[in-house]
């Protein structure tokens, strides 16, 4: 800033005002400030800038993968939010490293980051979170983590699973298989707490439909689905529930390598309604989460708590069942 404002021939503070709207300035001296400038190739320290002002500089962002679309989805509306903020985002997925999420928390510490959004897997380790709430203010997106008590973002997920179950026996399929996520997760919990709601509406009872638990995983709804679909087609299942898109994705990979018709033989859905369920053959029925919005609302709560609001989640964020070709009435076959 002191070679911009001897280039230019003005103050510091002229300099000051023009690089952050902050002052009146007149138009000859903006004009020979923006020149410097250019000239000098000058960019603004963010990190000074705003130490110097005491707002948010940098937030983390834990993530399991970014493989996973629903977590690249996510990911994208932090990183849009926090722009719209002029705020950093350092991205850290455990997966990448040997050690995990120590290793991650190691790293955001040092990084002396004001707050994390933290989007939990089925391998979370809570001692790490426990570093991890040291670090600064933590806001949980997606899940809900037992034995801690920290603001989160999440969607209605009992809700879209009673609604994609109650689609299904409306179709007339009573001979139903459930493909769970990881009992832990409070994500599949809420779900398959929906699923049974809306089979038990439908006068079936819920204890008799078959669960498979799986790692929401495409590998695992294939290997699932091989064993729920492994019978006669007097027992087979007409229908397959798939916690996630990913699972369901899988499903329809072994309905078409064991020469099942979907939704002729078995209807298969998921949940989230990632960008590729709808381009699949089937195209897929699923629940649509606001994944982008979820990432977006995770970054206003955070920034909120950084300055000193109480930390309140926001309730739950509606989801929308997208009927696709996937599901069809039981005498489809």
């Amino acid at each position: 800033m002191k070679d911009v404002a001897e280039r230019a021939e003005v103050s510091l503070s002229t300099v000051s005002y023009v690089l952050n709207d902050s002052g009146p300035v007149a138009a000859d001296r903006r004009a020979r400030v923006l020149e410097a400038v250019r000239a000098l190739g000058y960019t603004p320290n963010e990190s000074a800038r705003n130490l110097k002002r005491r707002s948010v500089a940098t937030i983390g962002l834990v993530i399991p993968d970014l493989v996973n679309q629903y977590f690249a989805m996510i990911a994208e509306g932090v990183e849009q939010a926090a722009a719209e903020k002029d705020v950093l985002v350092v991205f850290c997925t455990p997966e990448a490293t040997g050690d995990g999420e120590s290793w991650n928390s190691r790293l955001l510490r040092s990084q002396r980051l004001d707050g994390l959004i933290y989007l939990s897997g089925a391998n979370t380790r809570m001692e790490s979170l426990v570093e991890l709430t040291q670090v600064g203010p933590v806001v949980l997106v997606d899940e809900k983590l037992p034995g801690f008590s920290l603001p989160c973002v999440v969607s209605h997920n009992r809700r879209g699973a009673r609604e994609i179950a109650a689609h299904l026996t409306s179709l007339g399929h009573e001979r139903l298989a459930i493909l769970s996520g990881p009992q832990e997760l409070w994500t599949a919990e809420q779900r398959l707490s929906g699923y049974r709601e809306a089979i038990a509406a439908a006068g079936l009872d819920p204890d008799a439909v078959p669960l498979f638990i799986g790692d929401y995983q495409m590998a695992s709804g294939e290997r699932l689905a091989e064993t729920a679909l492994s019978c006669s087609a007097e027992e087979r299942p007409t229908a397959l529930i798939c916690a996630n898109d990913q699972m369901a994705i899988g499903a329809l990979s072994y309905c078409r390598r064991a020469g099942l018709r979907v939704p002729e033989d078995v209807s298969v859905v998921g949940f989230d309604d990632l960008p590729i369920a709808s381009l699949l053959t089937p195209r897929l029925t699923t629940v649509r989460q606001p994944a982008r919005e979820l990432g977006m609302e995770a970054v206003k709560l955070l920034l909120g708590l950084v300055d000193g609001a109480e930390p309140v989640s926001p309730p739950p964020a509606p989801v929308t069942l997208k009927i696709r070709e996937s599901t069809g009435p039981i005498s489809a076959g």
